[in-house]
């Protein structure tokens, strides 16, 4: 365990294995090494070792859970939910359990009974217990003062206190060039690296020095190229343990830390508790607050976080002047499609939505069919990954009366070929309270309106976010009614619809949400603004660009 700690993955295994010669019914050591080849993405073994656990205590809950979600991230929904049932009947309260119960359930759009569950997990967040991750209970709550809660109870989990011994730093800064220090294990080919590389590429190296800082697995692909590049300085430390990386932070005189992760897969919070920079920020990753002392700032807009909400937050707010969320300016979309090569009817309206299915809720769904029914000339395109989900879906739209034939679904495509697809369609319905994030920008950068809820909540409100930077502010809907009312009205108007489309490919060339050089100076301002705090005053407040 010790060895694990270090990141000594190799020597933990043979430990391990070790123990397990020495005593061959070792359900921990089984357990222990089902998580660390988790860890280092070797499934197949992992999942060999956990059965093993389990197989010599049928009744160890842990090792139940983490078989559940380590099928479930495998693809086998169906043996993953039968895992966690298993421990529902015997613990139901288990910690963690329920929420991620109910994650895997929204993934394949098992519908059944999960208002309830989603109602239960309210109900003991409310009580401080311990029985989501916040990831996963941002994807289905809208409730800012909730997700604080989770993220508190996160955050305090194995420490004792949210409050935390931080590494005293000097308050003088002896750098020539503030060093900002990105942390992430998404320096590949993934939806962070999509939108931030540019940013990256276009820092101000007279007044920054910019250092990349891998805390995951080295992915070798021609994202990872780029970003590497961009770099002044780039550290791949996935085989550093959580201190030996805040301690190697702390040799380089990183003058502000930014998690890229926060409470996302694979995250290395830790390195953040007992501070690997005076400054440390939240942004991107993790769409909320994450109820620590540690992190000082958290990046936003003022549609993301209204001043009434504030006091949701351990961090102070950053806001930008336009979106918080970074573009890349150079994104290109290489092939045409016709409709008929993706399937899709010729002479129908269709509407999109390519958001996560664990973000269709029984509510979303509801008002998707009714405007199916009251748009007869029209089709439903969804980005479905499961054959599960596709046959859930399809029952409940016969549920509500809609035939499977208006029902379209697509399948992932290279990032440029899905941009270019999206032109297709005709309007991207979004989900809610959770919308889309960098789907969203997706849709829009591809010439695609989108209709969105505003919610409460930053996750609630990133589709908000953006359309306002697009001036497209009447695509932005307060409740449901509303919502369904232009979703339908839109459909029906072939002239209305017409002139949003073009406003929008006209604003795309004048407004600055894909404007990643001017993105960039705003976010240097914010950095030199709370670098100026820090250093002549010692303080940490809310700042505007």
């Amino acid at each position: 365990n010790v060895l694990r700690k270090l990141n000594k993955k190799k020597d933990s295994i043979e430990s391990y294995k070790e123990a397990i010669k020495i005593k061959p019914n070792f359900a921990q050591a089984y357990k222990n090494l089902g998580s660390i080849f988790k860890e280092i993405n070797v499934i197949n073994d992992s999942i060999k070792n956990y059965e093993e656990a389990i197989k010599i205590d049928p009744l160890y809950l842990d090792a139940l859970v983490d078989l559940g979600n380590i099928l479930q991230e495998k693809g086998e929904i169906v043996a993953a939910l039968n895992h966690f049932i298993k421990v529902l009947k015997i613990k139901y309260n288990f910690k963690n359990l329920l929420g991620f119960f109910a994650h895997v359930k929204l993934k394949i759009c098992q519908w059944e009974e999960i208002d309830k569950i989603l109602e239960d997990i309210e109900k003991k967040v409310a009580e401080k217990k311990q029985i989501t991750q916040p990831w996963v209970f941002l994807t289905y709550n809208d409730s800012p003062k909730l997700q604080k809660i989770t993220s508190e109870v996160w955050a305090n989990k194995g420490t004792g206190s949210l409050k935390v011994n931080p590494y005293k730093f000097e308050t003088t800064q002896k750098n020539k060039k503030i060093k900002i220090g990105y942390f992430s294990c998404d320096f590949h080919n993934h939806a962070t690296s999509l939108l931030m590389a540019n940013l990256f590429e276009l820092h101000d190296r007279s007044k920054f020095e910019i250092i990349g800082f891998n805390i995951g697995r080295k992915i070798e692909d021609d994202m990872y190229k780029r970003v590497n590049s961009a770099f002044d300085k780039f550290f791949n430390l996935e085989d550093k343990s959580d201190s030996e990386i805040r301690n190697f932070s702390r040799t380089q005189n990183i003058n502000i830390a930014v998690d890229l992760k926060g409470y996302t897969k694979n995250n290395r919070f830790e390195i953040f508790k007992e501070r690997c920079a005076p400054i440390q920020i939240n942004y991107l990753g993790y769409p909320g607050t994450l109820g620590s002392d540690c992190m000082d700032y958290i990046i936003a807009d003022k549609i993301l976080i209204p001043k009434e909400s504030q006091k949701y937050y351990s961090e102070k707010i950053i806001y930008l002047p336009d979106s918080f969320q970074v573009n890349d300016s150079i994104k290109t979309m290489t092939k045409e499609f016709s409709r008929e090569e993706l399937g899709l009817p010729k002479d129908k309206f269709i509407f999109c939505s390519f958001n996560a299915t664990f973000k269709i809720l029984p509510k979303t769904f509801d008002v998707w069919m009714n405007m199916l029914k009251k748009v007869e000339n029209s089709v439903l395109w969804l980005l479905i990954d499961t054959e599960e989900a596709k046959k859930n879906l399809i029952l409940e739209a016969k549920k509500r009366g809609i035939s499977d034939e208006r029902i379209i679904f697509a399948k992932r495509l290279p990032f440029d070929e899905h941009i270019s697809r999206l032109r297709l369609g005709d309007l991207f319905v979004d989900t809610f309270p959770c919308t889309g994030h960098t789907t969203c920008s997706d849709a829009l950068r591809a010439g695609l309106p989108v209709i969105t809820l505003q919610g409460n909540s930053f996750a609630g409100r990133v589709s908000s976010s953006l359309l306002h930077v697009l001036d497209l502010k009447e695509l932005i809907t307060t409740n449901i009614e509303q919502y369904e009312n232009l979703a339908i009205e839109l459909a029906s108007n072939k002239i209305h619809m017409q002139s949003i489309r073009s406003r929008l490919n006209e604003n795309l060339k004048i407004k600055p949400l894909f404007d990643c050089k001017k993105f960039t100076t705003n976010l240097e301002k914010a950095y030199l603004e709370v670098h100026r705090l820090y250093y002549q005053n010692n303080k940490v407040d809310n700042i505007e660009v």
